[in-house]
């Protein structure tokens, strides 16, 4: 297998297993801003991992600063901002807008990078983002809403989106361990803020045992390993392919893990994400598998001045 393949493959694994479990430890009284807290802590065990090899050297010239702080910003914005949307919002309507942040990836890399696949690779892109919004659907709660949840949930759809293409062409200039050592930053620097919007004065005293802060330790330390390997998949494979088939494999091996946990049969709208999902991801790597690689383009096609 290709190592892109590998490391999109991992990211797939751990995320998954982290989102069937990510809200356990908010169920136990202890809050998600908070867990974005520790998830913002674990960041630094993969950093420390991927820095070693490269001997700590991370790249501090202006473009590596500005590719870096973009990807940092776009994606520990964008998970503070989920914290707000969903205090105001429908969650039923929110999560499938931002499941659909990869259309934004494909867009960006098909009309600036140049990225090309097959027939069989769109057919796969497709399915893949239809798959997302569907397990979206099935996996979301209503609540009352405001006006300017919209906003909000596009905002972040454009953010991750975005993330996702400025991995790639960061890839092409720097080395991945420091951009994923500029994540890490930009997530410490958030912490103040999910700190500000934690209520520690609410009428339900905050959990800080081990099924609180314990638990979302390691849970949080998944979510930071997949996001590590998604830098490395970004550097070699394509992010038109790479994105949806991360995005549409996570959500199955959550519901997978879920329906295995709880005993439950999942609903007709799960059962065809699940489908999906699955014939996605088999069609896109079908299709790069058997397609010679294309030739990259150069720096300048794909970067900003």
């Amino acid at each position: 297998m290709k190592s892109w393949l590998n490391y999109a493959l991992t990211t797939t694994l751990l995320w998954g297993i982290w989102g069937a479990f990510s809200e356990v430890p908010e169920q136990n009284g202890f809050p998600g801003t908070l867990s974005y807290v520790v998830w913002a802590l674990m960041m630094l065990i993969p950093t420390i991992i991927v820095l070693i090899p490269a001997k700590f050297k991370i790249d501090f010239d202006s473009k590596s600063l500005y590719y870096g702080l973009v990807i940092g910003i776009a994606g520990a914005g964008g998970t503070i901002a989920l914290f707000q949307v969903l205090s105001i919002g429908p969650a039923y309507l929110i999560f499938p807008i931002i499941a659909l942040s990869p259309v934004i990836t494909v867009g960006l890399a098909a009309t600036l990078l140049g990225e090309r696949t097959g027939r069989l690779g769109w057919f796969g892109i497709v399915m893949a983002l239809v798959s997302i919004v569907l397990f979206s659907i099935s996996d979301s709660q209503l609540h009352d809403s405001e006006s300017n949840w919209l906003l909000w949930a596009l905002g972040i759809m454009v953010a991750w989106g975005v993330q996702a293409y400025f991995m790639k062409i960061a890839n092409h200039h720097m080395t991945s361990a420091s951009i994923f050592f500029y994540m890490m930053l930009t997530g410490l620097l958030f912490i103040p803020l999910a700190l500000w919007m934690t209520d520690f004065g609410g009428e339900t005293p905050i959990h800080w045992g081990l099924s609180g802060p314990g638990l979302a330790s390691g849970v949080q330390l998944l979510n930071a390993i997949g996001a590590c390997t998604l830098v490395y998949a970004m550097k070699d494979g394509k992010a038109m392919i790479v994105s949806p088939l991360c995005n549409a494999l996570a959500p199955l091996i959550t519901v997978l893990i879920s329906l295995f946990l709880y005993k439950t049969m999942p609903s007709i709208i799960t059962g065809g994400a699940i489908a999906l999902s699955i014939i996605a991801a088999f069609l896109m790597v079908m299709d790069e598998e058997k397609s010679p690689e294309e030739v990259t383009e150069t720096e300048s096609h794909g970067e900003i001045s």
